[in-house]
């Protein structure tokens, strides 16, 4: 990405083997352009379909006009206002029972503890806090082995390819460990209706299931929720580590200032978004810089080149919390939740899981990277993550 950018500047074309050809825009002021367009004009649910395999085809994430605007305003409550006020103490909680069964002394990689610690969390939020602790860690089970299944190079191929050439092709072996986060999804939708006392209850089920939707859109918007609300937020975290602690300072100060982990969240995600890129396919010709793109195409808004733009981020490649210490990000240069009638619903969510999560680690614990080298950007599926999974070494306050 970056080696075209230089070549071609901040509009270019990529033509992928796997999913087509891409128009990569990397300038802010094209970028608002494009997130402002009417949704009549730009769809981003279809540009989606490489999350088919994982979501389901009625996600929120696969929806677009009218209709993914009616499933965005049921999805919004739970994420905002008062009710993610009183998920603060939970993430707290959950964050301090994690850390205490952590190794110390001995390195480990941070990532799946931090994947251990959100997944909890999205499960409490998703299904409740009082739910039974057996049927909660069944899900856990299965959703882990689900998210474990992109860390290789053929963990991409549900992302690239819409074909299944057996249980034992890649494909194959991926919808299998899907079929069974479906079959527990689907008996907790079935026992949930039967309960009953739905309008008794603050979880994102029991809300879902007061709706007119059926149980395979339930199905895909759990799968959607489960997804989104913890593997992005455990790979950011892990990099917020492995940012973190090769600057001396930086870590210790999360326990005191407020405002400097927020400003630690932010730049994690400016430096390290967990997607790279979103789509959007041309449904009528779009008038872009003054290209015409013709319906059918497909532009991608590029997190990974804008978040580098040195005119918006002097000395782009270096860590430096303190950029948004003074100013918050600006809309359409600070990109990891996309952006538009499509950003995240779950962003305030993440970024306040990710400052408590933070904070109370640092509170319990001294760190240190376990190894000199910095790492590099490996893969989790379609998701960018730290290559080792961020190497710690943990030990007590002395």
């Amino acid at each position: 990405m970056s080696r075209a950018q230089r070549r071609y500047g901040d509009v270019f074309t990529v033509r992928f083997a796997s999913v087509g050809r891409i128009v990569f825009v990397s300038d802010p002021a094209l970028i608002k352009t494009i997130f402002t367009a009417s949704p009549d004009q730009l769809h981003a649910g279809e540009a989606n379909w490489p999350l088919i395999p994982v979501t389901g085809d009625r996600s929120v994430l696969l929806l677009d006009g009218q209709e993914h605007l009616g499933r965005r305003r049921i999805l919004l409550p739970p994420f905002h206002g008062e009710r993610l006020a009183r998920y603060r103490e939970m993430f707290a909680e959950v964050a301090r029972a994690q850390i205490d069964t952590w190794p110390r002394r001995e390195p480990f990689p941070i990532l799946p503890k931090m994947q251990a610690i959100t997944l909890d969390l999205i499960m409490k939020v998703v299904f409740g806090e009082d739910e039974d602790p057996a049927r909660l860690k069944r899900l856990a089970t299965a959703m882990t082995d689900l998210a474990n299944a992109g860390q290789n190079p053929l963990g991409m191929i549900p992302y690239i390819s819409r074909y299944d050439f057996g249980r034992f092709s890649p494909m194959g072996m991926f919808m299998a460990v899907r079929r069974r986060v479906d079959a527990v999804l689907f008996e907790e939708i079935d026992r949930r209706r039967e309960r009953g006392g739905l309008d008794e209850r603050e979880d994102i089920l029991s809300m879902l299931l007061q709706t007119d939707m059926t149980n395979q859109e339930l199905r895909d918007e759990l799968m959607t929720v489960l997804v989104a609300g913890h593997e992005t937020t455990t790979t950011a975290l892990a990099w917020a580590f492995e940012r973190l602690l090769r600057h001396p300072g930086n870590y210790e100060r999360l326990r005191t200032d407020d405002r400097w982990a927020e400003a630690v969240v932010n730049e994690t995600l400016r430096l390290g978004p967990p997607i790279p890129i979103v789509g959007r396919v041309v449904k009528q010709d779009f008038q872009l810089d003054g290209y015409t793109i013709p319906e059918g195409e497909t532009l991608g808004p590029c997190i990974w080149l804008t978040h580098r733009n040195p005119d918006v981020y002097p000395d782009p490649y270096a860590f430096k919390p303190e950029r948004f210490l003074d100013k918050g990000p600006e809309t359409y240069s600070w990109l990891p939740f996309g952006g538009g009638t499509r950003r995240c619903v779950g962003a305030s969510f993440a970024q306040l899981e990710m400052t408590v999560v933070m904070k109370t680690i640092a509170s319990m614990v001294e760190m240190q990277p376990a190894d000199a080298a910095p790492e590099h950007v490996g893969r989790r599926g379609i998701v960018f993550a730290p290559e080792h999974g961020s190497r710690v070494v943990v030990s007590d306050h002395s």
